[in-house]
């Protein structure tokens, strides 16, 4: 009987490889010969999974995303309380997010030379856009956030945040420990709070 062969496994596994050089070595470490080594392919076998390095680069990112995504546990938060998950749940604060920031800040500066993966990060600054947007409406909503500074210049104030701690965790960690994270979130929520 032949061998049934899971190609969406396949795909993943590649990822993960792809994933592990990138950490390991950076962005140059990932070329096709590596990959199909790491993977347990021949150098041409990985076209049967993805047509070109673009694309295995491209579904890596994705991978990166998606774990940024899954981080964030929402379960019947509102408000305050889904804004204070959202923020803390994209801040590097132990090793699985950090490494993933690794990853992002390698994608981000290929996406200033490859259109695909900047609007694909584009896409996703949105997604998070709204959700910070809509957390803060319902805060509002409910009474909880009082204060007058409008929604736009808070989202900004938490997208930057945000991704200057990325940046700092990886070059700079003793100006981004996670205490010294924590105190300036509860800082700008205890903002929110104030008229």
């Amino acid at each position: 009987m032949p061998k049934i062969i899971d190609h969406d496994q396949r795909r993943s596994d590649i990822v993960d490889v792809t994933w592990d050089l990138i950490v390991r070595g950076g962005i140059e470490a990932a070329t096709m010969r590596e990959i199909a080594a790491a993977a347990g392919f021949a150098n041409g076998a990985l076209k049967l999974y993805f047509a070109g390095k673009e694309e295995i680069i491209a579904a890596t990112y994705e991978r990166a995303l998606d774990m940024m995504r899954e981080y964030v546990a929402l379960d019947g938060l509102r408000g305050l309380a889904a804004l204070r998950e959202l923020c803390v749940s994209s801040m590097p604060i132990d090793e699985a997010r950090i490494t993933a920031g690794r990853v992002l800040l390698i994608f981000w500066q290929m996406s200033l030379s490859d259109r695909r993966m900047h609007d694909k990060y584009l896409e996703h600054v949105r997604e998070w856009r709204g959700l910070l947007h809509r957390f803060l409406a319902e805060g509002r909503e409910d009474g909880d956030i009082v204060t007058e500074t409008p929604d736009e210049q808070l989202v900004d104030e938490v997208i930057l945040v945000n991704a200057g701690a990325n940046v700092m965790s990886l070059v700079a960690g003793e100006f981004s420990t996670v205490a010294l994270q924590h105190r300036h979130l509860e800082s700008f929520l205890a903002r929110l709070t104030k008229p």
